[in-house]
């Protein structure tokens, strides 16, 4: 198993006239797909940070589905090194040691499943879906990853419930595809960008669909689905985005033409989705501020991290 996504292409960060490029996960198994990597109990294992918001899409999803009996989880320190790596620190709060392989690091992780990994310098990303049958990373894409939770229920896993109806599944991925660039990366985009032409274009994009969204959202309680909608995958999706905005993108990311606390149906969602069962256990708000301003020494060069915004000053 060693070599089985040695074809597969690096996650590095690279610009196009100013412009921030997010590059595609390397390792894309399925589980259920492939004989290799079947359902089971207590096989598979996540690497997470809890900083991190494609990462926290799988930890509300298997908070939300019930799967934490199935489901073991590591969690890396807030703080990403200069080259953007992840180190696992069990005396850090909310932080453990790599429970599974014994690393000190997420590249020690990436290099077990992978002999030519540090040769080739990939900066090894979360979430990551380990199988402990195989020893290897199945899949590293967090948008793949919830999909593949969702079926564990067909195997009588978690609490029955779905987050995918087959019903709504054109639905939740056309949702999920028109917040990707402009809000869910578009933070990034904003933040990262090297000109002012580049860092102009993103933040209209990003509010452009906050106020769309907003206007959606009108009359309804999730984004997809009839009447007043149905919780899926499309709402984990852009909450994660949203419920990291007020406490760090407003200011981080330059991201401050408006807050999430002005628009009041998009803080009505925030609040029904920390509302569900689960979900708020997920939000680390000391891992998400410290992580940003800490590890972005590009944008914040002491690493000063703010004290606000004071309770009552944002959707938390």
């Amino acid at each position: 198993m060693k070599d089985a996504h040695e074809q597969a292409s690096a996650w590095t960060a690279s610009f196009d006239s100013g412009k921030f490029v997010r590059k595609r996960s390397e390792f894309r198994d399925i589980i259920g797909q492939h004989e290799l990597f079947q359902i089971d109990d207590g096989r598979y294992h996540l690497y997470v940070s809890h900083a991190c918001p494609w990462a926290h899409r799988t930890l509300i999803v298997r908070a939300l589905l019930g799967l934490e009996d199935q489901l073991t989880v590591d969690v890396v320190d807030w703080r990403m090194k200069r080259d953007g790596s992840w180190s696992f620190n069990p005396d850090e709060p909310g932080s453990t040691a790599d429970q599974i392989n014994d690393e000190t690091s997420l590249e020690g992780v990436y290099a077990r499943a992978s002999s030519e990994w540090r040769k080739r310098g990939k900066i090894g990303t979360v979430p990551v879906l380990w199988d402990k049958v195989h020893n290897t990373i199945v899949n590293n894409e967090s948008r793949e990853i919830i999909r593949m939770l969702d079926a564990f229920r067909a195997k009588g896993f978690g609490n029955g419930r779905t987050l995918c109806p087959e019903t709504l599944t054109d639905e939740i991925d056309a949702m999920i595809d028109a917040n990707y660039e402009s809000v869910n990366n578009g933070v990034y985009k904003s933040g990262f960008a090297r000109t002012q032409a580049a860092y102009d274009e993103a933040v209209k994009a990003l509010f452009d669909r906050l106020d769309e969204l907003e206007r959606h959202l009108d009359g309804r309680h999730w984004l997809v689905g009839e009447g007043t909608g149905t919780l899926t995958e499309a709402d984990v999706c852009l909450f994660t985005t949203l419920v990291r905005f007020d406490l760090v993108y407003v200011v981080h990311f330059k991201c401050n033409l408006r807050r999430i606390m002005d628009y009041p149906n998009l803080s009505a969602f925030l609040k029904r989705m920390l509302e569900q069962p689960g979900v708020r256990e997920t939000c680390n708000w000391h891992h998400i501020k410290s992580h940003y301003f800490w590890s972005h020494q590009n944008i914040n060069t002491f690493r000063i991290i703010p004290q606000g915004p004071a309770e009552g000053a944002h959707t938390l």
